[in-house]
Parts: structure tokens; sequence; C-alpha cells
């Protein structure tokens, strides 16, 4: 069953573009909404375990730019990489894609959770871009999290597949209980129908990896890094997006984060968690929107 997104109407009046590019040994599909000819081009960096559908409600408020959404390689119908599937493998091949999308005029690199560190990670590399938004960011490594506890059951729901034989460890990981607790802890709107929705995108889409090591190796990477280690060598203008009920990463953190990133903005949203994309993407995008038309942020 697929319940319709709220922010269907929105998103299908945006043109579409899709595109397939071989990055970092991956087949990567891409969906590019928005004018060719905008002026600025926003590349998007789905979490962990999710795809680009995620982010399509954020895409779905920005109309007016030229938005590229990938499946991250070896999640959604992307294939794996030829590299590790590791903060190293996911930053290279973020770096091929974005000189390969890039149009002619800015360019924007924004990273959601697990993507906010990859995006992290390729500024470290070298990546140049004129301005970085990071949307629920790892602040802080995630085991000091407000729900550590959590952190360290998943490390065990995690460790225990990779004993397994690959059949039963496969389809553990994609238990669709686990994924369901793991929706209703971190989904905090109050609307029926909104959780509804939440729950089933997630039912549809958390469990698609195209194999056990791809999302050990991944799930790995996430726990293992975090957005503060790359912070000082971070010159790039950057939008921090975060959340006030963030079971992941607390606005303590995030307020840290910011001191520690030389040009950078906090937007804190209230009564919303891990899922700001899904939850709030109407403000996410006004802050998106308003932090790109003021340049002069941060100085």
């Amino acid at each position: 069953m697929i319940v319709p997104s709220p922010y269907a109407a929105r998103l299908d009046a945006i043109p579409l573009e899709r595109r397939t590019e071989e990055l970092a040994g991956s087949t990567t599909e891409l969906w590019v909404y928005g004018p060719r000819d905008a002026d600025t081009t926003i590349v998007l960096v789905h979490g962990f375990r999710g795809d680009h559908h995620g982010l399509e409600p954020v895409v779905a408020h920005l109309p007016q730019y030229r938005t590229v959404l990938a499946d991250l390689p070896g999640f959604g119908v992307s294939t794996p990489l030829d590299a590790d599937h590791d903060i190293d493998g996911y930053s290279a091949w973020l770096l091929e894609l974005v000189d390969r999308v890039r149009g002619p005029g800015r360019t924007v690199v924004l990273g959601h959770s697990f993507g906010s560190i990859i995006v992290s990670a390729a500024l470290a590399r070298g990546l140049e871009v004129d301005d970085i938004v990071l949307v629920n960011p790892i602040a802080a490594p995630a085991l000091s999290g407000p729900r550590g506890i959590l952190t360290r059951l998943a490390v065990f729901y995690y460790w225990a597949p990779a004993k397994m034989p690959e059949r039963l460890g496969f389809a553990v990981l994609k238990a669709p209980i686990v994924t369901r607790i793991m929706s209703v802890t971190m989904a905090k709107t109050r609307s029926r129908s909104l959780r509804r929705w939440i729950h089933n995108q997630h039912d549809l889409y958390f469990g698609a990896f195209s194999n056990r090591q791809v999302v050990l190796d991944a799930f790995k990477a996430s726990i293992s890094h975090d957005v503060s280690e790359y912070a000082a060598e971070n010159t790039t203008r950057t939008l921090l997006i975060a959340a006030d009920r963030d079971d992941i990463t607390p606005v303590e953190a995030q307020h840290r984060l910011t001191e520690k990133i030389a040009d950078s903005r906090l937007v804190v949203l209230g009564d919303v968690g891990h899922l700001v994309h899904y939850e709030m993407p109407k403000q996410a995008a006004e802050a998106i929107d308003e932090f790109l038309r003021d340049e002069s942020s941060g100085e």
C-alpha cells in the first residue's frame, strides 16, 4: 500500500529530468528538478538507509532552484561503489557527483543526517562549492546523543546480522518491525495523517539497499564520524538547520558546532525531531531560501 504524499502536488508541478551517471564505480540514479536555466544548483545528499524520496518534500518547496537528488551508492536504485562504503568512499563519490552536475551559476550542497557527514568530509577533501546546508547535522558522536542507549542497541542490531548466514542476516536487516520502531521513535508530529505517511515512506524505502555489507559498512561509518571533526576545515558559508527534539544530536551540540564553523548560521526548528525533511520541509525550505538570498550572512 502506498500512502499519498502530502507534498505530491507541489513536486509534480516542478519539471523533472531523470539521469544516470557512472560515479566512483557506481551506476548512480539522479532526479534533477527545476528550471534548467536556474542560476543556483542544489545537490542534496540523503541520510543512512534512506533514498532520494526522503528529500523530495524539501525539493517540492524549492521550485525556483535546480535541485539534484541522488540515491547514495548501494541504496535505493543506485549500485554499490567500487570502493568501501565508508566516509572516504562516499565523499569521493560526492566530489565526482558535484563536478558532473554543477551548473554555470552558484553551486550549493545539502546533506541530511548521515549526508551531513559525507558533505563535511568532502569539503575536507577539497569540495569547492559556494554554500553548504546541513539539515539535522550529526554534530557530535552518535553514542553521546540524548538517546545514546538506543544507538547502542542499534550497534548490536547491525552487529548481529553480520555474524549470521547471508540470507538470514539480510532478512533481519530488512525486518519490518525494526523499521516501524525506528519510525515511531523519530516521528514527532501530532498529525495522524502525516505520521501514517512517514511510516509508509519508511516501510517502502528503508529496506532498499543492495546487500548486507553495504548497509553494515555505512552504519559503521555513520556512528564512527560526525560533522564536528571536519568543522575547523570548513571555510564555506554554511547553514545548519537543527531541531529541538532531535533524538540523535541535542541542540546544545548544534550550537557548539556552529561556533566551530567559521562562517555559519544556525536555525533551530521547534517541536520537531530528526525528520525535519518529512515534518517541516516548508520551514526548512524557507530557511534555505532566505540563507541563499542573504549572501552577507555570517560576515
